[in-house]
């Protein structure tokens, strides 16, 4: 099959920082390409300059024309590059809740100044585009109303319905149970087989090799090697990523210990599904991690913002080493032992506008070695942030800039210092490795393993089910804010869990 692109040499700089850095890349009719890499090296940079989001400052795109041929594209013109059959499908979706699937795919297609749209056409291109790819959405059903996956089929169709040759598709499993995972890269072969050309991103090992035919790697800008997928392994591919090898932590055997946390029953009401639970129990022991694997929105939030202190229980009771905790609170959670790794790092882990010296030290303001008569002992503060920097390897523009200069991997590390070095009976760790590159990931896990070693227990929060099976010593499954125990590791019985179906 011939190329239907190739970019050429593409440079991108954004201030002082070169994105891309003379990229050359090409892609064959009918092919599944994965572009992987850490954090920042680029790859989102380099398929919106494709898609004409971003202007390159150096270097050609050329894109094949019906005949095969290769012809230079105009760049920086998304309306030329859907024009030339260039597709992108976004990780957060883009769609209007308030309408139903047919409209939002229609929708941008049809004249601003059309009495009506050409429904019945746009239903009967739809139909035939669902039969020859095997992607089927409810076209009359308001969005709103839709489940992760079907919304994930939605943005799909809304592309090909344009026409396009060249799908690009940004982690489009982030959100998807296994089994609309398989399902939708069954569906992406078919539609490979049938002349369609795709690229996707994803940070997961196990779907790369599964799905793809080729492997081409972004590190700091730079492509740094191509791979054909049946020829690789998750070592080689780990270590072209990130430019040494990573030394992925394996879970040993533990005897679980007493019972560190218990909630009995416990209701939290919330403004929405996401933090609401109900009749909600669970117990995690000394030298345990427990894992909670569900898609996100399932309660999770209600169920992190329990044990952190945040949300108290209108029903039932959560007790900490054999107390119950009347009334809890932040503060009283972190005096019981509780260490939180919050779900989102910059909001909820770290005052930005306060230095990371400061941040380290801000849940133990009652600790003698950080004040004394109610005035910080500075000195102390900055001496034991610098040991903690070298401890675990955060970098950045120093300890008294302020946090919010540092990068998300960094925070997360000081985040991890916070919490570790106070020795928590219990840590809740909530989506600790979202966003983070293949490096601070592998730093987190570890950790996470030491201190169940150490005899924390551990409540690992994750939509990552990979991550899950890997750390976790039992699992539990989140679904419409119910727990229901996995008696297997089985990857598909848990995604059924996860779907809220046994069967």
């Amino acid at each position: 099959m011939g190329k239907v692109f190739a970019l050429k040499s593409l440079s991108k700089r954004f201030g002082s920082v070169l994105a891309n850095d003379r990229v050359s890349l090409d892609l064959h009719q009918g092919e599944v390409l994965a572009l992987l890499g850490e954090n920042g090296s680029g790859k989102t940079t380099l398929m919106n300059m494709l898609f004409g989001h971003y202007l390159p400052d150096s270097g050609t795109i050329d894109v094949a024309d019906h005949d095969g041929v290769l012809q230079p594209m105009p760049l920086g013109q998304p309306q030329i590059a859907l024009a030339k059959g260039i597709g992108m499908v976004h990780q957060h979706f883009t769609l209007a809740e308030n309408l139903n699937a047919l409209e939002n795919i229609m929708m941008g297609t049809e004249r601003l100044t059309a009495l009506r749209w050409q429904t019945a056409a746009g239903r009967d291109k739809l139909n035939r585009i669902m039969d020859e790819t095997g992607l089927r959405a409810p076209l009359d059903v308001t969005v709103g109303r839709l489940s992760v996956g079907e919304r994930q089929r939605i943005e799909i169709l809304k592309a090909l319905y344009r026409d396009v040759r060249i799908l690009v598709l940004d982690e489009p499993t982030a959100v998807l149970t296994p089994q609309e995972a398989d399902a939708l890269f069954e569906n992406i072969h078919t539609m490979a087989a049938a002349g369609l050309s795709v690229i996707f991103i994803s940070h997961k090992l196990r779907e790369v090799l599964s799905f793809s035919q080729r492997i081409v790697v972004l590190r700091q800008g730079i492509n740094v090697g191509e791979l054909i997928t049946k020829q690789t392994n998750e070592a080689e591919i780990a270590n072209l990523m990130v430019g040494s090898g990573v030394l992925l932590a394996a879970r040993d055997d533990v005897t679980p210990g007493e019972t560190v946390l218990k909630i009995d029953r416990a209701g939290v009401s919330g403004y929405s599904k996401r933090d609401t639970l109900q009749d909600l129990s669970l117990e995690a022991r000394a030298h345990e991690i427990l894992g909670i694997a569900g898609v996100s929105g399932n309660g999770q939030t209600g169920l992190a913002g329990l044990i952190a202190g945040l949300k108290r229980p209108v029903t039932g009771s959560i007790a900490v080493d054999g107390q119950t905790i009347a009334r809890p609170s932040p503060k009283k959670m972190l005096k019981a032992g509780v260490g939180r790794i919050p779900e989102d790092r910059h909001q909820e882990g770290i005052i930005g506008t306060m230095s990371l010296a400061d941040n380290l030290v801000i849940e133990q303001l009652d600790d003698p070695a950080v004040q004394r008569f109610g005035i910080l002992r500075k000195t102390e503060i900055k001496s034991a942030a610098q040991q903690r920097c070298v401890d675990y390897d955060v970098r950045g523009p120093g300890i008294n800039a302020e946090a919010r200069l540092f990068s998300g991997g960094n925070i997360q590390k000081m985040i991890l210092a916070r919490v570790f070095e106070q020795n928590p009976k219990l840590i809740l760790a909530n989506q600790p490795t979202r966003g983070l590159d293949m490096g601070a990931s592998a730093e987190v896990r570890r950790r996470l393993l030491e201190a169940r070693q150490r005899g924390a227990a551990v409540v690992l929060i994750s939509d990552d089910l990979d991550e899950v099976l890997a750390l976790s010593d039992r699992i539990l499954v989140m679904h419409d804010g119910q727990l229901t125990q996995a008696e297997t590791r089985d990857r598909a019985a848990i995604g059924l869990l996860m779907a809220g179906t046994t069967t």
